[in-house]
């Protein structure tokens, strides 16, 4: 149970939608053009008095107040002190065209703020709304159902984030088009078929940033990163535009750095020049605690549906990118009948060792993805572990640690623990639910990406040294794989399932959501990714 003070936009967030209130209470955060422009206009207001009954000014900006016996508590953006009471003003951003209408959550917000202050001991003489974007005033009568109402949303929502069940999304809601969570919450995709009216979030256009430079060094400065070598500047790039960092080999940071990246919430992630993932720092402060605990029971119990799923969609994914190359090869039959045994197998193991046989079969038939032309330019030796024995399985080990780091990335933003896993296991310290989900990616994204630098040349047999046996990138190489790799992940397709237009990254986002989603009961099953 707990009983700690309901923040006021919480119950304002119930009173729009109880699944948002739920986002919110979990820890979900979200940046929006209408979040970041509200955020613009009580900037004026946010400078933070505290109110006196002998202050002579009157006029009080960003107060906290409290209702002890509600147990709610928030901030009030404005207040007057008069001769009749106190006058609270709340700032409410509306889209240009948007009228001003004072809807039901405002004014179950203004009865909270009213009620706290009467509780705090002062009399209110007025309640308002300041429309910054129609830069009007409109004064807002409560009436003693106003405050009823208010005590009854307080309640319901103490009950709504006590509760161990995430609430049903919105069912085909006008809502849902311009609400700010939208792209969490994912309201319509839980059903698991297409969507026929995609739901627009606005987000900004921020990209995973590599560091790839040896004996470089990143810093913060202005609110900008900082590269330099050698004294010569590499880069400054918006701390802004920064979704994730992930650095390479012999390259530092600065603690400034580290810092400010953890306080925006923003994933850093170490791997070796070779590619192997070292690790991850990221904020103390993420979402879907209860769900994080409930995916490690979860873990223990076994979910055979997931595992199966993550099975399924790798090897459909691998028998189709086969086909793209050499439709007819034999081999492609056979792994459609391994992907429809996988689909009646009841038992973890048999899903496993039916993944080792599609494996074996698709990696046979490795050198088929290269064209003609190139193939005697690059040698096979079958798939093998770390350390490469070849080129070719260079690539692949450093693109299927980018892909790892990205799905690492995807986890962490919804709160689940890329560690407990549902196919691969824990035992030996690996991400296991980060390795469970890169497998429905590994075909269309990291094989993809290393047969498109191959065959058009992006990356050479040259590009590469021998080291004790083993096979290594140059910085160059290293560089055009990871430039190839980010054009993959920002391009956009059309949805497998859903049907509307989304980039690999985004895609990869809203698979781990689904099973965020599968987890906390939200959804019925979890549908893996497959491609056409």
């Amino acid at each position: 149970m707990n009983d700690d003070p309901i923040p006021i936009s919480l119950v304002a967030n119930y009173m729009f939608c109880p699944r948002r209130a739920w986002l919110e209470s979990v820890g979900e955060r979200v940046d929006s053009s209408q979040m970041s422009q509200g955020a613009y206009d009580h900037r004026k207001v946010d400078r933070g008095r505290s109110p006196s009954k002998t202050d002579n000014d009157g006029d009080y900006q960003s107060i906290s107040i409290r209702h002890e016996e509600w147990g709610v508590s928030g901030r009030l953006d404005a207040a007057r002190l008069t001769d009749d009471g106190v006058i609270v003003r709340e700032y409410k951003a509306t889209p240009v065209k948007r009228e001003m209408i004072v809807t039901d959550a405002m004014r179950i917000q203004l009865a909270l703020q009213a009620a706290c202050l009467e509780n705090m001991g002062y009399h209110v003489a007025r309640t308002e709304i300041f429309f910054t974007t129609h830069h009007r005033n409109v004064e807002v009568p409560l009436t003693p159902e106003d405050y009823s109402k208010a005590h009854t949303a307080v309640e319901e929502t103490r009950s709504l984030i006590n509760s161990e069940t995430a609430p049903e999304p919105l069912e085909d809601s006008p809502q849902c088009m311009r609400c700010s969570h939208a792209g969490i919450c994912l309201p319509e995709e839980r059903r698991l078929k297409p969507v026929s009216r995609r739901v627009m979030v606005s987000s900004p256009d921020n990209q995973v940033t590599h560091l790839a430079t040896p004996g470089a060094k990143a810093f913060c400065r202005a609110g900008r990163m900082i590269v330099f070598k050698d004294g010569q500047e590499l880069a400054s790039i918006p701390l802004d535009t920064i979704q994730g960092l992930q650095v390479h080999g012999n390259t530092d940071l600065s603690s400034g750095l580290i810092r400010e990246l953890m306080w925006r919430d923003i994933p850093i992630l170490w791997c070796s020049g070779t590619g192997r993932l070292y690790g991850w720092a990221m904020s103390t402060y993420g979402p879907n605690g209860l769900q994080r605990a409930e995916q490690h029971v979860a873990s223990q119990e076994g979910r055979l549906g997931l595992a199966r799923e993550f099975i399924i969609a790798k090897v459909h994914n691998q028998s189709v990118l086969l086909r793209r190359s050499d439709k007819g090869n034999p081999i492609v039959e056979r792994l459609r009948n391994v992907e429809k045994t996988v689909a009646n197998t009841n038992r973890w193991q048999d899903v496993l060792g039916l993944e080792g046989e599609a494996a074996s079969l698709y990696f046979s038939q490795f050198p088929c993805l290269i064209k003609p032309s190139r193939r005697d330019d690059w040698r096979w030796n079958g798939r093998t572990r770390r350390p490469a024995l070849d080129e070719l399985n260079s690539l692949l080990d450093y693109t299927y640690a980018l892909l790892l780091a990205d799905c690492i990335r995807a986890l962490i933003s919804c709160g689940l623990d890329p560690h407990a896993g549902f196919l691969h296991s824990s035992n030996r310290n690996k991400p296991a639910l980060a390795l469970d989900l890169m497998e429905e990616f590994r075909a269309p994204v990291a094989d993809s990406v290393v047969q498109t630098v191959v065959n058009n040349g992006e990356v050479r047999p040259d590009g590469f040294v021998q080291a004790l046996g083993s096979v290594r990138m140059k910085d160059g190489t290293r560089k055009s794989l990871i430039g190839a790799y980010e054009r993959r992940m920002n391009t956009e397709l059309i949805h497998p399932i859903f049907g509307y237009k989304a980039s690999w990254r985004r895609i990869i986002e809203i698979q781990a959501r689904m099973i965020l989603g599968y987890l906390d009961g939200t959804q019925s099953s979890y549908r893996g990714i497959r491609v056409r």
